[in-house]
């Protein structure tokens, strides 16, 4: 018997978390669960959730807690079957307890990455908007200049990544993190599973990742084993 193993990874923008969360999701078999990509489904689907998430998106608002937690925890409930590494949710402290409240997690992996790296990233980060591919000029271009690899439709750069913004936009995710990370940290059910990897390169985080992971799954399934035999 092998227990289901779930986890939440956070990180600024630029903090290579789509990148770390596609290794994650290969090296050991867990679904990749995007918010991002939820909000798109479900504005695509027009639900009623995702109609509400268009209203705010379409003025340059972020997406309010009720309205994430409404998209997402239905979906949640409907994967009891399988592991699962969710990124881009919890962003706020409300989130965060709503999760909490859902479901047990194993462990939260928090990237920190200096300033000046990702301000460095983020200038060179180009968007496919209708899937949300993200390409770096510098490390992961497009095959055809300002192209999408697989649609062959136009890139955009988010004004949000433009150098003008970015320290603001970096400073209001530090603010909006600090709550959710410091939840982690000291909430009784949550305690003891957020982990903080730091570094200015994905390639050097990542092999520390991949020992968590491999300890903690393979710790959580020895104990699953354990309990079945009783």
């Amino acid at each position: 018997m092998s227990k289901l193993f779930r986890a939440v990874i956070m990180g600024p923008p630029g903090s290579g978390k789509g990148t770390i969360s596609e290794r994650i999701a290969h090296s050991f078999g867990l679904k990749h669960l995007s918010s991002g990509d939820f909000v798109r489904e479900n504005i695509a689907a027009k639900t009623e959730a995702g109609v509400l998430a268009k209203t705010y998106i379409k003025k340059g608002l972020l997406v309010p807690d009720h309205v994430m937690t409404r998209l997402l925890l239905p979906r949640l409930e409907e994967m009891t079957k399988y592991s699962w590494l969710l990124d881009g949710f919890p962003r706020t402290l409300a989130q965060a307890e709503a999760l909490n409240s859902a479901c047990d997690l194993d462990v939260a992996i928090n990237l920190n990455i200096p300033l000046e790296t990702l301000k460095e990233r983020l200038q060179h980060r180009w968007i496919h908007p209708p899937s949300g591919r993200v390409y770096n000029m510098c490390f992961n271009p497009p095959h055809v200049q300002g192209k999408d690899d697989i649609t062959g439709e136009p890139l955009i750069q988010q004004e949000d990544d433009r150098p003008e913004a970015l320290v603001a936009r970096l400073r209001h995710y530090k603010d909006v993190a600090k709550p959710v990370i410091d939840f982690y940290k000291m909430t009784e059910k949550a305690k003891g599973i957020l982990y903080t990897f730091s570094d200015t390169e994905t390639d050097r985080i990542w092999p520390n990742i991949s020992t968590l992971l491999s300890t903690k799954i393979s710790t959580i399934q020895s104990d699953a084993r354990c309990a079945s035999t009783h």
